[in-house]
């Protein structure tokens, strides 16, 4: 029985405009994981989306899926992250977490709103591992876009967080309905993506961290995603480029470079000196476009 393919056919439209003026934005390797094969990214001239061209197929998706150990996660960070909720709703009854992984998100945000129940929805047994660790009440396997796993979450939730997770997914759009769908009335989207306007995609070319070749099927501006929450009826009560920034891009670039160029293991004192300047330039890195993610936290509208 033959393979099957790990890429869909190339596309000559823009998935979220169609228009046709497409032109390649990078070609990389897998400089990550190190497995075979060049990836592209194509941007469109109208809307500057940024996509994978062409895509992963989901049998590719698998075969380049990352099964490391996840980063330590900075539990401050995602306590700060949570905490921007709490300027619309006290103490939500049920939130849930989409894209969770090991969980390291629900258990920071547990911190700061210990009555919630928190759940977790992964594409990956490591959701069945963070209840396990009592990270998350409810582990549910599989795509929130599943009309099987959708059934069962329907209307439950007070909040839905999809942080670094829709610039993985095959459909971002179908996402946000998704997380429509799981929530209550006047319910709360928490998103993080990170920002492809960023200046350090262009200082970094293919070492900038969140290109993550072939993971990130979608780079979505701000602009764009903003629009589209606001076709599907959800009213945006705030966007973030500041607080969102995460300052790793030269540490991470630098890690990738000396791995590419036969370290296997960094030297330590680079990557010390690397990290000290992402530090050090944060704070002004946050007021410029050299930001390199963004927040969004919206409600769900009650007129669809």
């Amino acid at each position: 029985m033959p393979a099957r393919p790990i890429h869909e056919p190339r596309r000559d439209d823009c998935p979220w405009c169609g228009s046709k003026r497409l032109r390649t934005r990078l070609r990389t390797p897998d400089l990550r994981l190190g497995r075979p094969g060049t990836f592209t990214l194509d941007a469109c001239e109208d809307c500057a989306h940024t996509f994978q061209n062409p895509r992963l197929t989901p049998e590719g998706l698998a075969l380049y899926g990352s099964t490391a150990a996840e980063e330590p996660a900075d539990t401050g960070r995602l306590r700060a992250v949570a905490r921007t909720v709490l300027r619309h709703v006290a103490e939500p009854e049920s939130w849930l977490d989409v894209g969770t992984g090991e969980g390291r998100f629900p258990e920071a945000a547990r911190e700061v709103f210990p009555y919630t129940s928190f759940d977790g929805l992964d594409l990956t047994a490591r959701v069945v591992r963070a209840r396990d660790a009592e990270r998350v009440e409810e582990a549910h396997v599989g795509s929130l876009t599943d009309p099987r796993v959708l059934a069962g979450l329907r209307g439950r939730y007070d909040v839905v967080s999809m942080l670094h997770h829709l610039e993985h997914t095959r459909d971002p759009r179908h996402e946000l309905w998704a997380a429509r769908t799981a929530l209550r009335p006047g319910g709360l989207l928490l998103l993080e993506l990170p920002d492809p306007a960023s200046a350090s995609a262009d200082l970094l070319g293919k070492w900038w961290p969140s290109y993550d070749q072939p993971r990130h099927l979608h780079l979505i501006p701000l602009p764009n995603l903003r629009a589209e929450l606001v076709a599907q009826g959800w009213r945006i009560l705030g966007t973030d480029r500041r607080a969102a920034h995460v300052p790793r891009d030269l540490t991470a670039a630098t890690a990738l470079y000396l791995t590419r160029k036969g370290f296997l293991t960094p030297p330590g004192p680079l990557l010390t000196l690397a990290r000290a300047a992402d530090h050090t330039l944060s704070p002004a890195a946050r007021r410029t476009r050299f930001a390199n993610a963004y927040r969004v936290i919206a409600r769900k509208g009650t007129s669809r």
